[in-house]
């Protein structure tokens, strides 16, 4: 079956028509659709960004999100036209944090699995929301940059904790502290993404591995995402784990993986939402 795309709008946002959605079975692709500007986020498409989650965080039938760029860039970070906006001359970046913010605990919070595919540049703003996924998938082209000393600001603290997680204070303190590029390898090597893939098979495997997750046990993996969430804000995830052990012992999701095993065929899990 083809994949079938919708543009989903978010109240009066218009930033929603540069939030592209497709479907194509139990995957869904999110493109950032800017490409004249290296698909710089405008503070209408962060504000857009959870009402376009919204409704593939509820639909049961979605599997998987991907979160790609339109183009050769994924995402050149926040258009900076945007920053000195604001209508408070003390806080100018008021409007552009908050609903940066609000995207980025929409993405982070997503109940299902989240890839994000690189290509080109991954800088600012792309990184954060490339963090806020589960797994980052690159091709060579891909560079990353986190550029707030080149324009005066903070980085707020949970994009510092992201960045932090990933790659250690070592390296968030190089990117942050310099603004410098990381090419492809360098970012395989710091743990900044998890698959550098040739740029001609990048698509292919983002979409075997977005099949691989689809086929797993959905409260299995909802599971991992809110013990790891859970466990990096220093609770031990005991109540958590506990809870979605025994909701996949009700949802009939054990026995089923313990029968596919013993009958060595795929398990045929519910996928419940």
């Amino acid at each position: 079956m083809p994949p079938t795309t919708r543009t989903l709008a978010s109240g009066p946002c218009t930033g929603a028509t540069n939030l592209r959605v497709t479907r194509d079975g139990q995957v869904a692709t999110l493109t950032i659709d800017r490409p004249e500007k290296r698909n710089a986020m405008t503070v209408g498409m962060w504000a857009a960004l959870p009402g376009v989650l919204a409704p593939l965080a509820a639909d049961a039938s979605v599997r998987v999100l991907v979160v790609t760029g339109e183009g050769p860039s994924f995402c050149a970070g926040a258009d900076i036209t945007d920053l000195l906006r604001g209508d408070d001359p003390a806080d100018p970046m008021a409007d552009v944090r908050r609903h940066n913010l609000a995207a980025q605990a929409a993405l982070r919070d997503f109940p299902k699995p989240t890839l994000a595919m690189v290509r080109g540049h991954c800088i600012g703003g792309g990184v954060e929301l490339a963090t806020c996924c589960d797994l980052r998938f690159a091709d060579p082209t891909a560079v990353f940059g986190v550029t707030p000393a080149k324009v005066g600001i903070v980085y707020t603290p949970s994009s510092t904790r992201a960045l932090l997680d990933l790659v250690g204070p070592a390296t968030t303190k190089y990117l942050l502290y310099s603004g410098e590029l990381l090419d492809a390898p360098t970012a395989l090597r710091t743990g900044l993404v998890d698959q550098v893939v040739e740029a001609d098979g990048l698509e292919e495997e983002v979409r075997r591995f977005a099949d691989v997750l689809a086929s797993r046990s959905a409260l299995t993996q909802r599971a991992t995402k809110e013990v790891v969430a859970a466990l990096t804000l220093g609770d031990d995830g005991e109540a958590v784990a506990a809870s979605r052990y025994r909701e996949t012992i009700a949802a009939g999701e054990l026995a089923e993986g313990v029968r596919a095993f013993t009958e060595r065929r795929v398990p045929r899990f519910s996928w419940p939402n």
